[in-house]
Order: structure tokens, then sequence, then C-alpha cells
């Protein structure tokens, strides 16, 4: 079977997932044609190593996104949902752009990973292939997933947007930590996180520096001001930020900068102590399955969400800023989750059946 992959480009979990899913797709014998990713201002480029696994079947098209978040960190949702209502005359284009690469390939399934425009085009101007989406965010509409006490409006707000991006799917693949049972009413089938071939492939060994992943370099002041008071901690962070040197290293020569390099990252995670980051999905269950233990500092809704979910796990302990030392005090009491490592072995018995069933 030929598959239609659609991405949405921020952030780097949906990039990773879409990959492990092309290698598994690739591994039952069927082929990925072509590969779809939302662009903005904020990420016009896209990582290396999704260049690399993918070259030219990518295709670029104009994608509503989050603003970067502000000096106080916070995401600046109203802001946002403003600015891209502006542009809405873009994502019409975009819609169009989505149907036609549907409809003038050899395609028989389109999955899509989170991407709002793609909602949008199976409920606007439908195709008549099936598609699937493919995301942990749709956990969230699971009647038995556990919220934390949050603002009701941004997560009325949050499933919404989630809604919207599966209109008319043929089917809602939820990523999760631990199973749980399917809602076939609203089509849902709860299934484990896909982690790619170099995170099964790499030796996990107990380092003593800490690995981390900030998505804004907003967030490295914190991570400096620790540094500051705390020399003799070892730590490198990757970051999204442009116009940089490889690696900047940092007063006493004990934190480094990284830019993003996905091969350096899963290297960097085998050997840590443990792991730092803004509380996204992807990258977390990389560090649980290795067993390291986590800190979690969420800047929005969906990373509050999961940062409960992780908390609730055992994977990690969450913060409001980066106070590394709550991840020193909970390093002592952590504990490897077997059943977890378990649950994302099984996930090639998931995906290609259900895709298969279209």
């Amino acid at each position: 079977m030929n598959f239609l992959f659609i991405v949405q480009g921020e952030g780097r979990g949906h990039l990773t997932q879409s990959i492990a899913l092309n290698d598994m797709l690739t591994e039952s014998g069927h082929e990925v044609v072509a590969v779809m990713v939302g662009k903005s201002n904020r990420r016009k480029d896209l990582p290396a190593f999704f260049v690399e696994k993918f070259g030219r079947k990518i295709r670029r098209f104009d994608s509503p996104n989050f603003l970067p978040a502000s000096k106080n960190r916070k995401t600046v949702i109203w802001t946002s949902i403003a600015y891209n209502v502006l542009r809405s005359w873009k994502y019409m284009r975009s819609v169009l752009i989505i149907r036609n690469s549907i409809s003038r390939r050899n395609v028989d399934v389109v999955v899509n990973f989170y991407e709002l425009l793609t909602g949008l085009s199976y409920a606007v101007l439908p195709p008549k292939k099936p598609c699937f989406c493919v995301a942990h965010q749709y956990i969230f509409l699971h009647p038995e997933f556990n919220f934390p006490k949050v603002n009701s409006v941004e997560l009325k707000g949050l499933k919404f947007f989630t809604k919207v991006t599966c209109l008319r799917a043929a089917g809602l693949l939820a990523l999760s930590v631990r199973p749980m049972d399917n809602v076939p009413e609203i089509g849902l089938t709860v299934v484990p996180p896909l982690l790619r071939k170099e995170v099964f492939n790499t030796e996990v060994k107990d380092g003593d520096y800490l690995n981390g992943y900030i998505l804004n370099d907003n967030y490295a002041e914190e991570i400096i001001g620790f540094h500051e008071n705390h020399p003799d901690v070892k730590m490198h962070f990757f970051w999204d930020k442009k116009d940089v040197e490889e690696e900047t290293v940092v007063g006493s020569g004990n934190l480094t900068f990284h830019r993003l390099n996905d091969k350096l990252f899963i290297e960097y995670m085998s050997g840590c102590k443990a792991y730092v980051t803004t509380a996204g999905f992807e990258s977390v269950c990389e560090a649980m399955f290795m067993g390291k233990p986590v800190l979690v500092v969420p800047t929005h809704i969906e990373q509050q969400c999961n940062a409960f979910e992780i908390s609730e796990a055992g994977a990690g302990v969450t913060a409001d800023r980066f106070e590394i030392e709550k991840l020193f005090l909970f390093i002592p009491t952590f504990q490897k989750n077997t059943e977890f490592c378990d649950w994302v072995k099984s996930a090639n018995r998931y995906f290609p059946y259900i895709l298969m069933k279209s």
C-alpha cells in the first residue's frame, strides 16, 4: 500500500513519530510516497535528520502555529489566535495544496500527525482517501484520561483544536504511556508511543551529566542561572536557536548548548543521569524507555496535561521553572518502568494492522 504523511512541523515529536512509522511500514513492504509538512515564520527549516530521511518526498505548506513564548516563558495563546486569523487566506491555499496532493498521487491511505489543516481539508474539500490521525493529543479525548487542575476554558480550547485536526478521520490512534480501553464510538484506538529505531539500538549507560531540550531559547536564561549557582553540575541542553554555533559553552565549561541534532541528542540521552525538558511527549517517552528520571517544566495547557500524566506514571517531577534541585531530590526514589518498555516494544503489533484495515 502507498501512504501519504501530513506532519505538523512545530517541535520535534511529530517529526520523529513520522520517521518511526515510516520505518515500520517500509519493513512491512509498504511505501510512504510523499510527506507534507506545515511551515511557519517561526520554523521555516526542517531538522537535518528529517530531511535526510525523506529527502525529495517532502513538500511544505503554510500552517498555523503558536507564536514564540514571551520573556515570561508562557505561550501567548490569544495573540497567536489573532495572528493566525489574519493569515487565514494563506491557510485556505494550503487546504487546496493538501487536497490536490492527495488526489493526484497514487495514495491508498493518508496519515495525519496532528496537522490542523488536514482536518479542515477533509471537512471542506474531503479527498476520497481514508485518513488516520496519529498523535498523543488524541488521548485527551479519551473519557478515562485524568486531567490535572487546569484552566477549564483553555482545556476546552485544547480539546476543540484536537477535534478539528481529525475531522472525518477514518480512525484516531492515540499514543499513550499505558494501555487503556479503546473508544469505538469515536473511532479511537489506544496505541504505544512511536519511538525511532535509534532509541532501541542505543546502548544505555548511567552518566554524570544532565541532558535537556528547550524549544524556546528564552528558557536558556534559567538554565544559565542554575549553572552560575551550581557550576560543578555537568549539563548538555539542545535548543532550536538559529544563527549560533553547533556548540555554545557557558561559564565553567560544564554547561553546553547544542543546536538540535537528533543523533547527538539520542547519544546524550542514552548516557545521561537524568533529563530536563518543557514536557514534550516524545522526548519524555525516550527518556522513560531508557530509564532516565525526568524534570518537566510545562509552559502551556497541553504540556500541563503531559506533565501530570508523566508524574502519575512515576517517571518524573514537575516544576513551574527549571528548578533542577527538585530533580536531584527525585532521582534517589526513581525506578525504571519495565511495563512501559514492554508496551513501547509492542507497537509493531498495532500500527500496520490498524492502517491495513482501511
